[in-house]
């Protein structure tokens, strides 16, 4: 994780379980490109959903490494728009959805915070950010 005159480097969790998971992990990861640049995006995984309301189906996760500008703050409230025009609606904790863009870490930055913890509180304890 490094911070550059060029931007800061991000990693970004994406997964989806709704409607055709494979396709919104395809835009989302071009759109991220509207964020920053894309260093590199992992290879896909399907994993068994953690949370929420029993009997969804499995995810479909990758990993992003993004370098932006953006300060931590804004970038999560554009990964909330790239879920909200992906069709992500926000109705119960852990529910299936059609994208989910997680920051996981933006550089070195600590935060604790009502609306953002970096790095991202449980990222250690889930296969969808430690398998890609």
């Amino acid at each position: 994780m490094s911070s550059t005159d060029a931007g800061t480097d991000a990693f970004i969790a994406l997964g989806a379980n709704l409607g055709d998971p494979l396709a919104a992990l395809r835009r989302a990861a071009t759109h991220l490109g509207t964020l920053g640049q894309v260093v590199g995006v992992s290879a896909l995984y399907r994993t068994a959903p953690v949370g929420g309301p029993p009997g969804q189906p499995d995810y479909l996760n990758a990993a992003a490494q993004l370098r932006t500008t953006l300060n931590a703050g804004p970038l999560l409230a554009a990964l909330h728009e790239l879920e909200a025009a992906a069709g992500r609606e926000r109705h119960e904790r852990w529910e299936a959805r059609t994208l989910d863009l997680d920051l996981i870490t933006h550089g070195d930055l600590i935060i604790t915070h009502a609306s953002l913890t970096l790095p991202h509180p449980r990222a250690w304890d889930r296969s969808f950010v430690l398998a890609p």
